[in-house]
């Protein structure tokens, strides 16, 4: 597994493996010490099997996917190897129009693919709260599924699984997740997205 992990970082300037976490107030850790936001988690991760990543948290607070398609050329700048994109929720809490987000989200994917045709793309399942209704809440579901089917991208399970609706892993809104809370979701991303970073990998 360190064999594997250190053969990637041999190709790579110095042996870092920039990592980009674009997304909302849930990827900038809202509420907690940068160092305990998931993003710096999984960094950490990746550190204890000999990965040595770097992470770049670019989480901006209340951003909708429309948001994040005007500024993904900004991000684009900087360095990334490769992408995880967790965006959509500010949509689903404002009952953005599902095809709107899927376009925005879309446009994010094609931009990364235009300037870094190699990247590994990772879109992470968000889902509406359950008062925008049935119907709006499976359509927006499912979306994520058809866009990662169409732009053939990574689908990372839903970001807050075991964590949201839970008041002891979340802080007082009951939206952001505690530290403890925080821990659940960088194993949630990990879990995904290591074995892809790291063929054969095996996070329980």
């Amino acid at each position: 597994m360190e064999k594997a992990a250190a053969a990637i970082g041999d190709k790579l300037d110095k042996g870092s493996l920039p990592v980009l976490f674009a997304g909302t107030s849930l990827t900038a850790g809202l509420g907690l010490d940068p160092d305990s936001a998931f993003p710096a988690l999984i960094e950490r991760k990746a550190d204890s099997i000999n990965l040595h990543i770097r992470a770049i948290n670019a989480g901006l607070s209340g951003e909708t996917s429309a948001g994040l398609a005007r500024r993904i050329e900004w991000l684009l700048t900087g360095p990334g190897q490769i992408f995880v994109i967790e965006s959509g929720a500010n949509d689903g809490l404002r009952g953005i129009d599902v095809e709107d987000t899927y376009t925005n989200l879309a446009m994010v994917i094609d931009a990364i693919r235009d300037v870094r045709p190699k990247a590994t793309i990772f879109l992470m399942q968000m889902e509406a709260p359950p008062n925008m209704g049935a119907k709006y809440a499976k359509a927006f579901h499912d979306m994520y599924k058809e866009l990662a089917y169409d732009r053939k991208v990574w689908l990372v399970p839903f970001l807050l699984e075991g964590v949201a609706g839970k008041p002891e892993l979340n802080q007082a809104d009951g939206i952001h997740p505690n530290a403890k809370g925080e821990r659940i979701v960088a194993q949630n991303v990990w879990r995904a997205i290591g074995p892809v970073i790291v063929p054969g990998l095996s996070v329980k």
